[in-house]
């Protein structure tokens, strides 16, 4: 729980860096004991980490002012701990050029109030370069963390184009298998009726009559594709048991779920149908799966114009990374497929939440 808090609540991280910030300057800091200025700045420099995710550039300008203020004159009370923390965010919430011309400006301030040309005079050059680009450091981090959570997000996202694209294509393979066949002999039988009708009406007829008969062929394996299809390989006479009509018995089997249906039910096309029970299904399995104990509430509700169903868990996942699978993208192409739009992933107050809607035809 206190790590989805963290991860999902960015406010809650800033709050604790600015009481972090302000431990850091009143208790490691300052040489000359607790005063005005000491206070002033460190709650300053405190105060302006709660902004540092919105304005970090601004952010590291003015804790850049107030580490000016505390250098000089002397004694020495600048805020080194906000300091780096604002030249960090910099570098992981800016683009590249404004955080390359932040670490520039940091170097340079740093040269200027440090007394580098002193340095430089009585210090070897392998001591004073460390020195002068260490203002550089903080932002450079943050842009390498910033990189690596993009590549990973690239990553997932990948992972699961990938997954719909392959489906799309096993949906196409098989559809051009089944249906080709037919449809270039309905065509080819068609051809022969229309060039022996003047001639040879017998023969045209037959040639209506095996085209006829090809297509009619043709629709029932369409059909019993799409049925396939929509099952995941299933075979037909499983069809009884899928539907909105058999959640309860879903639910009841699957032991630690909950179901709340609100609206008026309507009877919903054969695709939304299944499409409904699929998901509620690969939904609670990923819960066995993923977040073993945990409770689940499936909640279905008929709108005017669409249906809805939501299914939630109360669990922990499992230690380890975990790697959108087949089952979230076959969801999101069902839905896809009916013409509705789905989200899923983990929720505020914790667990895992599964989100479609669905539109229904109009009446006629």
């Amino acid at each position: 729980m206190i790590s989805t808090i963290w991860r999902d609540r960015p406010w809650v991280r800033d709050a604790a860096t600015a009481a972090l910030v302000l431990a850091a300057e009143l208790l490691g800091f300052p040489y000359t004991g607790l005063d005005v200025r000491v206070v002033s700045i460190a709650v300053a420099s405190a105060g302006l980490m709660l902004l540092r995710r919105r304005q970090p550039i601004v952010v590291a300008g003015l804790v850049g002012v107030l580490y000016l203020v505390g250098t000089l004159p002397f004694p020495y009370d600048a805020p080194v701990s906000a300091m780096l923390i604002a030249l960090y965010t910099v570098g992981r919430h800016t683009p590249a050029p404004a955080s390359i011309v932040t670490a520039a400006l940091a170097v340079a301030g740093g040269w200027v109030v440090h007394n580098m040309p002193a340095a430089i005079a009585g210090g070897s050059p392998a001591m004073i370069l460390p020195l002068a680009l260490a203002p550089a450091l903080p932002v450079a981090a943050g842009y390498i963390v910033r990189l690596q959570a993009e590549l990973s997000h690239r990553r997932e996202v990948q992972i699961a184009e990938n997954a719909v694209r392959a489906e799309r294509r096993r949906i196409a393979r098989e559809l051009h298998d089944v249906i080709a066949h037919h449809v270039s002999v309905v065509g080819l039988y068609m051809g022969v009726a229309r060039r022996t009708i003047p001639t040879d009406p017998e023969r045209a007829r037959l040639a209506l009559l095996t085209g006829e008969n090809t297509a009619r062929q043709a629709m029932t394996e369409m059909r019993r594709l799409l049925d396939v299809l929509r099952t995941d390989g299933e075979p037909i006479e499983n069809q009884a048991g899928v539907g909105v009509a058999r959640l309860p018995a879903l639910i009841e089997e699957s032991g630690n779920a909950t179901l709340e249906a609100s609206g008026e039910a309507v009877e919903l096309p054969t695709t939304v149908d299944h499409a409904v029970y699929r998901i509620v299904q690969e939904a609670l399995t990923n819960t066995r799966k993923h977040a073993d104990g945990a409770r689940a509430r499936v909640r279905l509700a008929y709108l005017p114009d669409l249906v809805e169903v939501e299914i939630n868990d109360d669990g922990r996942p499992r230690p380890g990374v975990v790697r959108p699978g087949l089952g979230l993208a076959g969801m999101a192409e069902r839905v896809s497929l009916c013409g509705g739009e789905m989200r899923a992933g983990p929720a505020h107050e914790g667990g895992f939440t599964v989100h479609a809607r669905i539109p229904l035809p109009e009446k006629t």
